[in-house]
């Protein structure tokens, strides 16, 4: 849908890469998070699990206080949903930096318009696919993760490097599909934001996923250490238990 426009050279001096990320997820992400399927192999617990707790993360941050072993299971699919999104995060503020950065240095208004082109072309070829991929509650996530790896919202770099006029309509077409542009990414307030933070932070630690310095400044391991390992999943089987309710529901007859 936005194929064409996604990004271009604005200013002669900045150019919208986190764009990319943002409108091409927006344009395809109509893809619905599926039922967890418990029966594979990853969400199997034992008695002798520690409620998937690695010994060097103990020292550091405390140890996960779950409510039932199904709220396990909930856990570990949510973090394969922030471990797919945060790439997404770190790239964008890669890109961002890099590009602002690279652009300066180029004093042809041609060669800029041409370096653009080339990144356009570059990145469509290797995120379009993958960012199809992503599921809503993915797009969530990573919207919130680009706040965070940015220091700011979707929302806020398009109208600062566009308009916000554009913003605007790309925040409603985002609406659409239940996500929205202005999210702000509030680990210390809001629960979704601290579980994400959470699955961060055991990750740096356990080095599975690479550490970029957020430019969106808070002290990211103490907010989770002062959640004491409380974790709470509700919202989420919320949502597939009404997802499961509606395809159990019978169908009216069709009146001949």
């Amino acid at each position: 849908m936005f194929k064409n426009n996604i990004v271009e050279f604005i200013g002669m001096k900045k150019i919208v890469v986190i764009y990319i990320l943002i409108l091409g997820f927006v344009a395809h992400a109509q893809k619905k998070d599926q039922v967890p399927n418990f029966s594979d192999k990853y969400y199997s617990l034992t008695e002798a699990d520690s409620v998937m707790i690695h010994l060097n993360e103990v020292a550091i941050l405390p140890k996960h206080k779950f409510n039932s072993r199904i709220d396990v299971r909930y856990y570990l699919w949510f973090k394969r949903k922030v471990y797919k999104a945060y790439p997404y995060a770190v790239l964008a503020s890669k890109r961002l930096d890099s590009l602002n950065s690279r652009l300066g240095k180029i004093k042809s208004k041609s060669k800029k318009k041409k370096y653009v082109k080339t990144v356009q072309s570059y990145l469509e070829k290797e995120l379009t696919n993958r960012l199809k991929k992503l599921t809503r509650t993915e797009g969530r996530i990573l919207l919130k993760l680009i706040h965070r790896q940015t220091g700011k919202t979707a929302f806020n770099n398009i109208k600062e490097l566009r308009s916000g006029w554009k913003a605007f309509w790309y925040n409603t077409t985002a609406n659409l599909f239940k996500l929205s542009l202005k999210s702000e990414y509030k680990p210390e307030t809001e629960n979704e934001d601290y579980l994400i933070e959470d699955v961060i932070q055991r990750a740096y630690i356990n080095e599975v996923l690479v550490y970029q310095e957020p430019k969106l400044e808070k002290d990211y391991r103490q907010i989770v250490s002062d959640k004491k390992g409380a974790i709470d999943v509700e919202v989420y089987k919320e949502m597939f238990a009404k997802r499961k309710k509606k395809k159990k529901k019978p169908q009216k007859l069709k009146k001949s």
